[in-house]
């Protein structure tokens, strides 16, 4: 079981979530996720704020972090501007990248620091993509690990071992931080295709000429569907995706 007792809100921990305009894409690939994943080492070392916990879902990120000074917009604003300048020249695209400001709340005590914890590193098994432990991009599998950037000072404070970190990361229950983020899985998308495309299946996409069928795949991009989703559902190639 976690241990509970101080208040911790003057030590500065807080979440923060920020995602991209409209609910689009912000990570394409593997090396996108890797990307911003040395931005936040990077800006974290230049500033004065620390990294606890981390997840990288295909449309938004969830940080948990600990702010030894007032340096969170700074830090946010170091990452979002590196991140767009490398998405919008890999993408050739123009532009803002992310939605308005980031979300930001102030965590007030341990019992805090935990539900935001368990509510990050759980995110993509409650958005439908796979077990915690088993997603590649949080930081659930870094629990111990002292060669990490992160700063788990407060995480080890709190669990004996990491038997009872993942004990109590994967039990089931109904935490709530900021705004709930919907499901984003195949059936979110395989509805969403046939809705709004009034088509039987994704697969009929591939018998439609290239003007329409770019045309198809753009609207689902826009609507939010992830290039993984589409290529899963419809059989197109990922490259004709990426390009429409």
């Amino acid at each position: 079981m976690p241990r509970v007792a101080r208040n911790i809100y003057e030590e500065g921990y807080r979440h923060v979530i920020v995602r991209r305009i409209g609910k689009q894409i912000l990570f394409e690939d593997d090396n996108d996720f890797g990307f911003f994943l040395r931005l936040l080492e990077r800006y974290s070392q230049e500033t004065n704020v620390d990294i606890c916990a981390y997840c990288l879902m295909e449309n938004h990120v969830h940080l948990l972090l600990h702010d030894r000074s007032t340096d969170t917009a700074v830090f946010m604003k170091k990452v979002g501007v590196s991140y767009s300048a490398y998405y919008n020249r890999k993408y050739e695209r123009t532009g803002h990248l992310f939605q308005d400001r980031y979300k930001c709340e102030n965590i007030t005590d341990d019992r805090g620091y935990l539900t935001v914890l368990r509510y990050i590193l759980r995110n993509p098994e409650k958005a439908g993509f796979g077990k915690t432990e088993k997603y590649q991009w949080s930081s659930f599998g870094l629990y111990g690990d002292m060669k990490s950037f992160l700063d788990q000072s407060m995480t080890l404070s709190l669990f004996e071992n990491k038997a009872s970190f993942r004990d109590y990361m994967v039990r089931d229950n109904a935490d709530s931080c900021m705004e709930s983020e919907g499901r984003m899985d195949d059936g979110w998308a395989r509805k969403v295709i046939i809705d709004k495309l009034g088509i039987s299946s994704g697969t009929v996409l591939q018998g439609y000429d290239k003007a329409k069928r770019n045309m198809a795949l753009k609207e689902l991009k826009e609507i939010g569907l992830s290039i993984r989703q589409i290529e899963r559902l419809t059989g197109i190639n990922r490259g004709v995706i990426q390009r429409a």
